[in-house]
């Protein structure tokens, strides 16, 4: 087994290239980048205080003629929030050329430009096919966000950005030292979403133990509705309820050693316990058929449609899916059900962490320019703007005052405060990418849930997935602290 901590920037490159980060062909172009170097000209100033608004407190020194080079992974929240944070930075700096662009191909779009030294100064990197950020990490590709964390915030200079920002945020962008790499703007609350309104066509109430589960899936399917469906396509979603509910089985531990990619982490009783239950949903055919093989929007469609109960899903499916949601569907996520009285963590335990990755390249030409519009993102102005348009919080610690809330998002609100300091943020989804989409996801999780592997061989193959990934001194390895 290899270094955690040291790594060869020849190995990186080449796992890079094997990941389809960047193309061979380009190989010199990314070693420029990869060695890091101390150019000064890509670092950012330092802020230098101030106050007022954006226009009038310019903390991160920048250039106010210089373009913004802008990407927005066109998703779930849309591009509206984004454009609309653009107008207030070109109110602030109306000299510069402001170029947005909206894409669900952020890999396939913005590898090119960092293999040929011209990346956009803010991207948005989220979505399927969204960059590994471990590999860019690794590879020295980002900037160091904490200058942006360290400037006075946009409505009280007093405070600085990073004190006005919900606990655990600055800690997601960190990766295996004090820098901070990943800026993430959503806030999202995953778990089991559902309608009100439907489980009380069935007289019922949201099912607090798996035991309820199975009975509330069993009735709803005599009356042919299915118990629960997934993006078939994408089935990294289904560890949104699964992963908070092998932590409620086994306690956060379970998780921190999966994260830590430790032998045999993922033998562990809670994951086969987890695993079982939800095989069982398969077995006893309380899955909507046809799922395996329906994307994101055909499969919360369906459920918009009343023709399953329950999706795991993360908050951002409101905004989603809120042209097919019927008015009187009353939206609502819920916490993993409890499996038995042996749980480790009690009801309402659940999953919440930033989401939304935005990230400013090392080689960005306008790096202050990307967090300086971070910064205005993270005013109240643009926090209210996002929170009306798109039913999500941000990772501003508040903005909810005086505003009407959607039924999902005051649901959230809602699991948010009954689990208290039960929450628990999953790592292996930021810092090994791959791990989790195509092989934990796609070539395991999804198998299982359409009856292609029983529990034990989806844990073997996943626990075998896991060891490589360790054993692979091409990776990049990072920790719990």
């Amino acid at each position: 087994m290899g270094s955690t901590s040291e790594f060869s920037r020849r190995d990186l490159i080449k796992r890079a290239a094997a990941l389809g980060l960047v193309a061979v062909p380009a190989m010199s172009a990314l070693s420029a980048c990869a060695s890091g170097g101390d150019d000064d000209d890509a670092k950012p100033d330092k802020p230098a205080g101030g106050g007022g608004g954006a226009g009038e407190m310019k903390p991160l020194k920048v250039n106010a003629s210089a373009p913004l080079d802008v990407v927005i992974f066109d998703g779930g929240f849309g591009q509206q929030y984004a454009k609309d944070a653009e107008a207030e930075y070109k109110k602030a700096y109306p000299q510069a050329e402001i170029k947005h662009t909206g894409t669900q191909d952020i890999a396939p779009q913005i590898q090119p430009r960092f293999n040929g030294g011209t990346p956009p100064d803010l991207i948005d990197n989220s979505g399927a096919k969204q960059m590994d950020l471990g590999t860019l990490v690794g590879l020295k590709q980002l900037t160091d966000l904490n200058a942006l964390l360290d400037a006075p915030s946009l409505d009280d200079p007093k405070k600085k950005v990073r004190d006005t920002l919900r606990p655990g945020v600055v800690e997601m962008g960190q990766f295996d030292g004090d820098e901070v790499w990943v800026f993430y703007y959503a806030y999202t609350v995953y778990g089991v979403w559902y309608s009100k309104t439907n489980l009380e066509k069935l007289d019922a109430q949201y099912p607090e133990t798996w035991d309820e589960m199975l009975k509330l899936c069993e009735k709803a399917k005599k009356k042919g509705i299915a118990g629960w469906t997934y993006a078939g396509q994408h089935p990294y979603y289904i560890p949104f309820s699964l992963y908070p509910f092998i932590a409620k089985i086994g306690g956060t531990e379970v998780l921190d050693r999966i994260d830590n990619l430790e032998p045999d982490a993922w033998k562990h009783p809670a994951v086969k316990a987890a695993f079982e239950a939800y095989y069982e949903l398969y077995k006893k055919g309380y899955i909507l058929r046809g799922t395996a093989g329906l994307d994101h929007i055909q499969s919360q469609t369906a459920w918009n449609e009343g023709k399953a109960l329950f999706i795991p899903n993360g908050s951002w499916v409101e905004n989603e899916s809120k042209k097919m949601t019927p008015k009187d569907f009353r939206m609502a996520v819920g916490a993993p059900s409890s499996l038995d009285k042996s749980d480790k963590m009690p009801f309402g335990t659940l999953w919440a962490s930033g989401g939304e990755p935005f990230i400013v390249p090392k080689n960005a030409k306008n790096a202050q320019g990307g967090m300086e519009l971070l910064r205005i993102m993270l005013g109240k102005k643009s926090t209210q703007n996002f929170i009306k348009a798109v039913s999500s919080l941000t990772s501003l610690n508040g903005g909810t005052e005086g505003l009407t809330l959607p039924p999902g998002l005051a649901s959230s609100q809602e699991a948010l405060t009954k689990a208290g300091r039960n929450v628990v943020n999953p790592r292996l989804q930021d810092w090994y990418v791959s791990l989790q989409k195509e092989k934990i996801g796609k070539a395991a999780l999804g198998l299982m849930m359409d009856g292609r592997l029983t529990p034990d061989e989806a844990i073997k193959k996943i626990q075998k997935y896991t060891d490589d990934t360790r054993k692979d001194d091409s990776v990049k390895k990072y920790k719990h602290k």
